[in-house]
């Protein structure tokens, strides 16, 4: 048995319960840890909850910067889609939360450290290969693969037998996470891929039909492959994603609808809400087309797939991330300058984007008279790149 564990603790069903059940299976203190990476919550109320709950001490972090600039941003840099849809907002926020469960664990001489992922989802290895990868000696407890609770409704009666305050509710079941990237809803009504979900249940952005009728204009500017400022105003990592929220939420920008892969091996379907992360996918896009070196970037785009893949299946701290992110750095030294983007009930369109780096060449891009470029070469080189081609014509005739 264990005398302390570290519990990664979010107030919400899940680890509320879990606060009580680890307390009476394992006889141990509980300590809770709570981080801050913007989910806009009262983290003083979610502190004295834990508490009460029967936590014995209660970390609150405000990690919000780091987990912007350490975290959000080299994802982005990277240009991260998983399955061409999501945009990694609960994966990406999983190894920052474990990490700093392990560096509590070790301050306090804990033995163990604990979550409220289910068995089924990808969340729990994503906790659990940060865990070992940064302390191959702790130990985990899942309660989700222990208890005897089976399903979320079971966790809510629990809660109201034992007085435990939960918001999720019969009418509301479904489970969300937010952070300042973005939020999650699943589970409950949107277990039907075929139901839409109800129009009450999003946070973060109005529906693109309620968006204002004019559009707004703003300009992103990057340095090295990070946004910076907005519309001029420079702004630290985690204020620059809450403006750019408030903008891109106003104009109903950033929601999605899908069924995943997990890794675990079923498919689940999210709806996700990610307004900042939608258009600083768009404006990033634009500055690297202009700073990228052709060859460059086609090497960078067959990796996005894999570097998604490796934040969505929890190898954030693996050998080969880190090592794509060293290539992907490197590619980025000269991504500088602006763009100027549109947003207008829903989308998110470039309208211009400009740097001193360019490599664009409006004299060799023209179609009106010129003397950079002599047109009678591109007669050599399409021969040369035929060749091989002829050589399988011939052979088939």
């Amino acid at each position: 048995m264990f005398k302390k564990i570290v519990l990664a603790y979010s107030g919400g069903l899940d680890t509320s319960v879990a606060i009580k059940w680890l307390k009476e299976r394992y006889k141990a203190e509980v300590i809770a840890f709570c981080a801050d990476l913007g989910q806009q919550e009262d983290l003083e109320a979610i502190r004295e909850k834990a508490l009460k709950t029967g936590a014995s001490k209660v970390y609150v972090e405000d990690l919000r910067e780091e987990f912007v600039k350490d975290y959000i941003f080299p994802m982005l840099r990277a240009n991260a889609v998983y399955e061409g849809t999501y945009l990694l907002g609960t994966s990406i926020a999983r190894p920052l939360i474990a990490k700093k469960q392990i560096d509590i664990a070790g301050l306090e001489g804990a033995e163990a450290v604990s979550h409220g992922a289910t068995g089924k989802g990808n969340d729990q290895v994503r906790f659990e290969l940060t865990y070992y990868a940064l302390n191959p000696n702790i130990k985990v407890v899942a309660p989700w693969r222990e208890w005897e609770f089976d399903s979320r409704q079971s966790l809510i009666d629990y809660s109201a037998q034992q007085g435990i305050p939960v918001t999720a509710t019969k009418a509301k079941p479904y489970s969300t996470d937010r952070n300042v990237l973005h939020i999650s809803y699943e589970g409950g009504v949107l277990e039907d891929p075929w139901v839409a979900p109800p129009e009450d249940m999003f946070t973060m952005m109005v529906p693109p039909e309620k968006a204002p009728d004019e559009p707004e204009i703003i300009e992103i500017h990057y340095e090295q492959g990070n946004p910076v400022a907005i519309n001029g105003n420079r702004l630290s990592p985690y204020n620059l994603f809450e403006q750019l929220n408030t903008l891109a939420g106003k104009n109903g920008i950033g929601r999605v609808d899908i069924v995943e892969n997990r890794f675990v091996g079923m498919k689940s379907r999210g709806v996700y809400e990610t307004p900042a992360g939608t258009v600083l996918h768009i404006a990033h896009r634009a500055i690297e087309s202009l700073t990228l070196d052709r060859e460059e970037m086609h090497l960078r785009d067959s990796w996005i797939n894999k570097y998604a893949e490796l934040v969505y299946y929890g190898f954030w701290f693996s050998p080969e991330r880190e090592m794509l992110q060293a290539a992907i750095d490197h590619s980025q030294k000269n991504v500088s300058g602006a763009v100027r983007l549109k947003l207008y009930k829903g989308n998110c369109t470039v309208l211009g984007r400009k740097s001193i780096l360019s490599l664009y060449n409006p004299e060799l891009a023209t179609f009106e008279s010129e003397e950079v470029y002599d047109q009678k070469d591109a007669e050599g080189f399409i021969k040369l790149n035929a060749i091989r081609l002829k050589a399988k014509a011939l052979r088939r005739h």
